[in-house]
């Protein structure tokens, strides 16, 4: 008979590469409102990996963005920049058991979807730094889990990634053994994030099986796209978020992810947020992969 299940743990990991702007509000407020609305904590974890792409001052303005939106988390933010010893003993963990080799293709010598294809395994003894770190997959790999917004998914990884970056050839550790390593040591139960890290999925569980570390629940929501069909983001020149507005910018949000709308008499962030709280239904959000701005009449 299984056991009870682990209380909920939530969280939303931005990268410090720009100020929050809608897209972003969008997937923390649905990511706070899945937690609250059953009583669950809510985390922030502040994704700082790759100094090159951080801009000064980013992650400040993130936390101050939340701050002035309501979106208050429950325990410290976690700061992936402190956390190289964890990420080490991962690695440490995964090459123990054989999965991982050293790899010191230049990008035009790499397959689709930046692939080595097992070209390294077989000289292993002379891939010098620079060299990244990569996970190799059976070729028979399949990874099936069933996100709670965009249904069954069944990937063949072992064909789609037959290996993957866990460290890179400028030494810093990679996205998908961090987001790994750290939802399993922060205890995080469900994960809900944009849908253009659906594909991200597939490899953390494949991590998460090797490391013997439980795999989250998954919710891909649907991402802000502008005119031309690219996702609002900060490297798209995504307008930050007016902080000064926090209440148009929670409704707007709230309507993207087909929410009851708040009564127009609501003044305050924590009125709005108690209602969609109490209101809150994810089974409306539409399950699409990508909605354009202009449904919310927005002309990004």
């Amino acid at each position: 008979m299984p056991g009870p299940a682990a209380p909920y743990r939530g969280r939303f990991a931005p990268s410090p590469t720009g100020p929050l702007h809608l897209g972003s509000l969008i997937a923390a407020l649905a990511s706070f409102l899945d937690a609250r609305h059953v009583a669950g904590t809510w985390l922030v974890r502040m994704e700082d990996l790759d100094p090159p792409r951080e801009e000064p001052g980013a992650a400040g303005r993130i936390l101050h963005s939340l701050q002035c939106h309501g979106l208050a988390w429950d325990e410290e933010v976690l700061w992936q920049s402190g956390r190289t010893a964890a990420y080490a003993g991962a690695l440490k963990a995964l090459s123990a058991s054989g999965h991982l080799f050293y790899c010191d293709c230049t990008r035009a010598m790499l397959g689709p979807d930046g692939a080595c294809s097992g070209h390294c395994i077989s000289r292993q003894p002379s891939v010098n730094p620079p060299r990244a770190t990569r996970v190799s997959v059976p070729p028979d790999c399949r990874i099936c889990f069933r996100d709670e917004l965009q249904g069954l998914q069944n990937s063949h990884l072992g064909a789609q990634f037959p290996d993957f970056v866990v460290k890179r050839k400028d030494g810093l550790d990679a996205y998908q053994l961090a987001v790994v390593v750290d939802d399993a040591a922060q205890g995080i139960t469900h994960v809900v994030r944009g849908s253009d890290l659906l594909d991200s999925t597939p490899r953390q569980i494949f991590l998460q099986q090797r490391l013997d570390y439980p795999t989250p629940h998954y919710c891909h929501l649907p991402v802000i796209t502008n005119r031309l069909g690219q996702k609002l983001s900060k490297q798209n020149h995504a307008p930050a978020l007016d902080d000064a507005q926090p209440l148009a910018n929670l409704r707007l949000a709230l309507r993207f992810l087909h929410q009851p709308e708040p009564p127009g008499e609501v003044a305050t962030t924590d009125q709005l947020l108690d209602f969609a709280i109490r209101h809150w239904m994810p089974e409306r959000i539409p399950a699409n992969e990508a909605i354009p701005a202009s449904t919310l009449g927005l002309q990004e």
